[in-house]
């Protein structure tokens, strides 16, 4: 990988909760996709590249305060950014 394009890497883990310490509302608005086991993933809620994770969001089912479900998945987690800034 040229060395211009390693800083330009999604952190190695990431969460859309606001509550979490992995939340980071700046790297969310550039837009990040998720590869999990090759395939392309658009409901992943959080991942972990080190741990080889993605929770992802069940799509009728709340917890009791109102929040998505979410599974967690094994595998190979690839994070990329969707925009080239």
């Amino acid at each position: 990988m040229p060395e211009d394009q390693t800083a330009d890497v999604p952190p190695d883990h990431l969460s859309l909760d606001p509550r979490s310490p992995f939340f980071n509302e700046e790297i969310l608005l550039r837009g990040v996709g998720i590869r999990f086991n090759g395939a392309e993933k658009t409901n992943v809620f959080e991942y972990d590249v080190t741990e080889g994770w993605v929770r992802v969001e069940v799509p009728t089912a709340k917890d009791r305060r109102g929040n998505p479900m979410v599974v967690k998945l094994n595998g190979t987690v690839e994070p990329y950014f969707r925009s080239a800034e």
